[in-house]
């Protein structure tokens, strides 16, 4: 069974308190590579399951396709070797649910980053977390909540692109620290997949989980 501490991360001189879900044991691995290029990897939650109506928000579990979709999504990162050095996640259930089996499919040994602002959190809170807690991490992924994962990645990527859930966006960000990143950073949009579209190819996209 996972296990969760709460604890406090100072960063830029502010304090903010997140959980971490210690998979591996280790702290987030620094950047395997240099230069004024980082990566966001903004990954909406998987399907959630709405059988339980007396369950808050906050609470509800995954349902049957994100149980599906989730660790799919983890091992097309690990063949497209984008595996994160860092995850940062929503604490509703279904992101962090949604967070843990992506990082163990993708390979990622590190610790999952849990931050209570990251529930339904606008693009400006978005980037305030990952500015934090980026550190020296060169791969960042980030599992949250629409419609604030939609606008960022139309914001930084100036793409109005759609997420459905379980729906993976690889940006491209002209920064050399998280530090510097804002909401209105310019970056590219690399790629996007969408669990639906690579189920109407077929599967052939599709790597082995």
């Amino acid at each position: 069974m996972a296990a969760y501490h709460e604890r406090a991360m100072r960063r830029n001189g502010a304090q903010a308190h997140v959980t971490v879900n210690i998979l591996g044991g280790r702290a987030p691995r620094p950047g395997r590579s240099g230069g004024l290029m980082k990566t966001l990897l903004i990954l909406r939650h998987a399907k959630s399951s709405w059988k339980r109506p007396d369950l808050d928000d906050h609470d509800r579990p995954l349902g049957a396709r994100g149980r599906r979709d989730a660790p799919r999504m983890g091992a097309l990162l690990r063949r497209r070797g984008l595996t994160p050095d860092l995850v940062v996640s929503s604490t509703a259930v279904r992101a962090r649910t949604t967070a843990e089996q992506v990082a163990e499919k993708s390979g990622y040994g590190g610790q999952v980053v849990l931050d209570r602002r990251l529930y339904l959190a606008a693009p400006e809170a978005l980037v305030d977390v990952v500015g934090r807690l980026g550190g020296t991490a060169a791969r960042v992924l980030v599992v949250g909540h629409n419609p604030g994962l939609q606008e960022l990645v139309a914001r930084l990527a100036g793409a109005a692109e759609t997420l459905p859930t379980a729906a993976l966006a690889q940006v491209a960000l002209p920064i050399g620290a998280w530090r510097e990143l804002r909401a209105s950073t310019r970056g590219r949009l690399v790629e996007l997949w969408r669990p639906k579209e690579l189920d109407d190819m077929g599967g052939g996209r599709w790597p082995a989980s």
